[in-house]
């Protein structure tokens, strides 16, 4: 005889051994929702006031109340079945559908927009729990079989009622919760410390490099002095790369020893770039308009995703959407730096309709303070690669606590 699988978590705290249950949650919380807000209009929406939030609002389960929507008190007051209180877990239920969050606090009085559900859980539910149970397996396949059937998906109030799961006793359900609490804070706090981090490069981008108009930063190291000079980006470089795709549809182009990259492989924030996805062979180089372009040059995109840049620090190929500088004149750290701060304000102006980019002759032709002492360029370079260090390896720690929590919640729940 087969025994039967008993319905028990793989990963679990001491104490407790009875089987979970199957919960319908309709029979356990309060559900609202509603289909709009009376004709509300954007122009009603006021700077101070009851909070309305959206699912653009929410972050990884955390409501930004600063970028929260605010709304007139009598808006609020007229709907008094979606006044949010603390504990009420939120989620999008139309077109984006999840995007949980809950309210472990409250901000003053608060509501959800027309596009939002919220679910009150009742005494026999930790609202923790059931949080948790939102960033869950149970709540993906729900989510998955809306969006396979309707081009624009929305979540009912009844789909709701009748989404089911499984859960244990309210004790252990309260123990799984505070345990998730505090995994979820820790993320939280990391993720707060990355913001802190990248808001501190950029200020200090800005102040140790020449505003437009001038010529020499706000901020300096000690010891160096005297006007920066202004530096075409044909002149930062002696020699200049453009690429090209060899035929994806001959198999022994790709997947050779040559690094290829396209605009995909980099990101706005980080130029520093260690490895790519794609690879061709030497018979994919030499019948493809790509060319080999030597190690420690600078990718810059000028297409499909013009404003990115990457430092490669190996020998390498590109796409069409590249022109790459070589043989630098400068300190490569600073030129990255200096040509990331200038890119980021260029790209808002580029030509184009529906790709935006710029000409080589254009990308070449722009200009940028370098000071002109090499140790400057050195010290300001190896400050700007040291905070992405410390951006990175944060990042990594981050996607170190991500994963943690993934695999408990595949563990802790049945």
């Amino acid at each position: 005889m087969i025994e039967e699988k008993r319905l028990v978590p793989k990963r679990r705290f001491s104490g407790f051994e009875e089987e979970w249950n199957s919960l319908l949650l309709g029979n356990h919380s309060i559900i609202k929702g509603r289909l709009g807000w009376k004709n509300l209009r954007r122009e009603e929406y006021v700077n101070k006031g009851p909070s309305m939030i959206a699912g653009r609002h929410i972050q990884n389960g955390i409501i930004n109340w600063n970028e929260v929507d605010h709304i007139p008190l009598w808006r609020y007051e007229e709907s008094p079945e979606i006044m949010l209180e603390k504990n009420d877990v939120v989620f999008s239920k139309d077109g984006t559908l999840g995007n949980p969050a809950i309210l472990r606090e409250l901000k003053g009085k608060a509501t959800i927009n027309a596009t939002m559900m919220l679910v009150r859980v009742k005494k026999e539910l930790h609202p923790e729990f059931f949080y948790q149970i939102l960033n869950s397996k149970y709540f993906s396949e729900l989510i998955r079989l809306k969006v396979s059937g309707s081009s624009i998906p929305h979540l009912f109030q009844g789909d709701m009622n009748n989404f089911s799961f499984y859960g244990p006793s309210i004790q252990e359900q309260q123990k799984i919760g505070e345990f998730f609490k505090v995994l979820d804070e820790r993320i939280a706090n990391q993720e707060r410390k990355i913001a802190k981090v990248k808001a501190l490069k950029e200020a200090y981008l800005t102040e140790m490099f020449p505003q437009e108009g001038e010529t020499v930063p706000k901020r300096r190291f000690k010891g160096f002095e005297g006007e920066w000079e202004l530096l075409c980006l044909k002149d930062v470089g002696n020699s200049y790369y453009g690429g090209g795709t060899p035929r994806t549809s001959t198999p022994n182009y790709w997947n050779g020893h040559i690094p290829w990259i396209q605009s995909s492989d980099l990101k706005e924030d980080q130029v520093w770039v260690k490895q790519v996805k794609n690879t061709i062979t030497q018979d994919g180089l030499q019948n493809s308009a790509t060319k080999l372009i030597p190690a420690n040059s600078i990718a810059v995109v000028t297409r499909v995703g013009v404003g990115k840049l990457g430092f490669i620090p190996y020998e390498y190929t590109t796409s069409q959407d590249f022109l790459s500088i070589s043989n630098l004149n400068i300190s490569h750290k600073f030129a990255v730096y200096a040509m990331y701060k200038l890119l980021k304000r260029e790209k808002t102006s580029v030509q184009g309709t529906s790709i935006k980019g710029m000409t080589n002759e254009e990308l070449l032709s722009l200009k940028l303070h370098i000071p002109k002492d090499k140790n400057e360029q050195q010290k300001i370079g190896s400050f700007f690669k040291n905070l992405d260090d410390q951006i990175r390896a944060e990042e990594a720690k981050l996607e170190k606590l991500k994963k943690m929590k993934e695999a408990y919640l595949e563990e802790m729940f049945v």
